[in-house]
């Protein structure tokens, strides 16, 4: 399973977990938002900044707008994947309607949206924690900036209908992917943020249950054609722990079972989770974070939350079987994804290979650094 497939023969699809380009990140673009928080401890989003070059050295700023991507830009042209996906935690916005009673709000420029299309991400999901921060007025502009940038969205809409939409992708000469965005009260998500017939919002499930996998599998199968491959992108779950609960394990095996789900994306998780495949269908449990402005908080050390992972999942076009995992390991640095150590490398496969066993995977280092998955 460590051979790549040919890509006439296969559809490339690159995940990632939470993208959040605010807060320090925005601070460190051209046109920042006011640097005003309204978080317990933390008022100025540039003390994020600080932190950051205190651990790794000075960020000279501004920066350019594909600067986070750093080492991970070459790595998307290698891989050349079909499909790009995150999970964005960031409202794009310059609204100043904060969403009160919540402790932490993301909010990125307008004017930045550039930070995604240098990378190419054509979809993101949005069914999370933190994409209402600004309030309805911050919805209703990040939908249409990234909609303007020509990127797709999926898990939050003007009304319940645009929410539980999925993001149709067009990938010639392979077929259609088919990403649908859920969020859980358990990763964050205020109740009050679900999506209504008459009011903005997320597509926020009401429980983990077979009756609520059943009723995804109804909206799949009304938008399904043949050869359509499908993504159940999630956001659930506690930030830190290795734990599964066996609630999430049992949803993704019913997405795939009674909804006919591809892929289960999981995120939320502030590191990489263990990973799982069912009847050849990937279940990633928690993505870890991708970008964030977390360098110099204190405090999970040993989770190693700064070691990121880029996510390529192969799969054979039509069937939707599982050909190929391949993991690159970044480390982000001020800021910025950059390649890491051999022996970084070898802790996040000794982790993941760890996690995996109770799945039934294993996790392999290949000689070009990267990890591939090995399973039953």
């Amino acid at each position: 399973m460590s051979d790549l497939p040919s890509q006439e023969s296969s559809l490339t699809i690159f995940l990632c977990g939470d993208v959040m380009t605010g807060r320090g990140i925005d601070q460190v673009f051209p046109h920042p938002c006011p640097p005003d928080l309204h978080e317990p401890y933390v008022r100025d989003a540039r003390d994020y900044i600080e932190l950051a070059e205190e651990r790794n050295g000075p960020i000279s700023r501004p920066v350019g707008l594909g600067y986070v991507w750093g080492d991970a830009l070459a790595e998307l042209e290698r891989c050349a994947p079909d499909v790009r996906l995150i999970n964005l935690e960031t409202s794009i916005t310059t609204s100043e309607a904060w969403w009160p009673d919540k402790g932490i709000h993301y909010r990125m420029h307008p004017e930045h949206i550039a930070c995604l299309t240098a990378a190419r991400i054509g979809c993101c999901a949005l069914a999370n924690n933190h994409v209402l921060d600004w309030g309805d007025e911050g919805l209703r502009e990040t939908l249409a900036t990234l909609r303007g940038a020509g990127i797709a969205t999926a898990g939050a809409g003007a009304h319940l209908e645009e929410a539980r939409a999925p993001a149709v992708l067009d990938v010639p000469g392979k077929g259609r992917v088919l990403v649908f965005s859920l969020g859980t009260e358990s990763s964050g998500i205020p109740p009050e943020w679900a999506a209504k017939v008459d009011r903005p919002g997320v597509e926020l499930l009401e429980d983990l249950s077979p009756t609520t996998a059943r009723r995804i599998g109804a909206r799949v199968r009304a938008i399904k054609r043949a050869g359509d491959l499908v993504i159940a992108s999630i956001h659930w779950g506690s930030n830190w722990g290795y734990q599964v609960p066996s609630a999430q394990r049992e949803f993704a095996r019913a997405l795939i079972d009674e909804a006919g789900v591809d892929v289960v994306h999981g995120h939320s998780s502030h590191h990489p989770r263990g990973i799982e495949v069912y009847r050849e269908r990937p279940i990633l449990y928690g993505c870890g974070d991708f970008l964030n402005d977390y360098e110099g908080i204190r405090g999970y050390e040993g989770f190693r939350g700064d070691l990121t992972l880029m996510y390529f999942v192969t799969l054979e076009p039509g069937s939707g079987r599982l050909l190929s995992l391949r993991m690159t390991p970044m480390q982000v640095r001020r800021f910025q994804e950059c390649r890491v150590s051999a022996t970084d490398t070898g802790w996040l496969r000794i982790v993941l290979d760890r996690e995996g066993r109770r799945f039934g995977t294993h996790v392999l280092l290949e000689e070009d650094g990267t990890l591939t998955l090995q399973w039953s």
